[in-house]
């Protein structure tokens, strides 16, 4: 038995005495330099990382507002179902991302819940970009003229219908800023827009902060056709004609009652 500080240039096996050769208990590096065997290691590590990100920009399953990543807002669209209309101007998306290619729809373990109970803090709730509809009764507040037409028109345009929300930005309410589109008769219908086309809404007045993506003139020019039709609440003296920011203008100045 040798010292542990004692070399020689012959190692023996302690049980036999016989020379132990360097060479054959000495890492074999080579085969780990071999680019056979390097290769695909990277393609497979590489593909991975790739499958993880496409996952979680466009597989991955947003439970509601709150959960958008900074980085998607003006950059993605949300593709999913409405589950409920809670106003003329909002809704609440359950998000299927991927549609029926990702298997919702047909797959057991992707379906949409139908119980209002499994569906809590599992839906995005949109707010329509660059419209505004009348006003229902809220906290106490009387309903505006038009409000129930124009509920009702919403409800049946897009109540459990598919529809894709181009976001924008999450509001003070943590609602989804969207441009909202929906399938009808194979044609792509910009929701906001067929709203002002019948009278059930006004464009969205601010002074700041209003979001119409690339379609405020079109939105625009279908408010003022509105008009001249007639359509909607446009159909009364339109003089006196309150429109929704007004309307909430007003009751926000009304003094509260004890």
């Amino acid at each position: 038995m040798r010292w542990p500080w004692a070399s020689s240039s012959t190692d023996l096996d302690e049980k036999s005495g016989v020379p132990l050769n360097n060479d054959a208990v000495a890492t074999d590096w080579s085969h780990y330099r071999d680019p056979r065997n390097i290769t695909p290691v990277i393609v497979l590590t590489g593909g991975a990382f790739v499958l993880s990100a496409f996952y979680r920009s466009y597989l991955k399953r947003i439970p509601q507002a709150i959960n958008v990543a900074p980085q998607f807002w003006r950059k993605r669209s949300l593709f999913g179902r409405v589950v409920t209309v809670g106003d003329a101007d909002n809704f609440r998306l359950f998000h299927t991302p991927g549609g029926r290619l990702a298997g919702w729809g047909w797959l057991p373990w992707r379906t949409v819940p139908k119980e209002v109970k499994a569906l809590k803090d599992e839906t995005v709730h949109v707010r329509i970009a660059g419209v505004d509809a009348p006003e229902a009764a809220h906290f106490g507040r009387p309903a505006q003229p038009f409000s129930k037409e124009a509920m009702d028109f919403l409800t049946s345009y897009i109540l459990h219908r598919r529809v894709r929300a181009y976001i924008y930005k999450r509001d003070h309410y943590d609602r989804a800023v969207a441009t909202v589109y929906v399938r009808k008769w194979l044609l792509r219908r910009d929701v906001g827009l067929e709203m002002l086309k019948r009278g059930w809404a006004t464009v969205y007045q601010a002074k700041s902060g209003a979001e119409f993506g690339q379609s405020e003139m079109k939105y625009r020019r279908a408010e003022e056709r509105a008009k001249l039709k007639k359509r909607g609440m446009w159909s009364g003296n339109q003089k006196d004609l309150e429109s929704p920011r007004d309307y909430k203008t007003r009751m926000s100045q009304a003094p509260k009652s004890t």
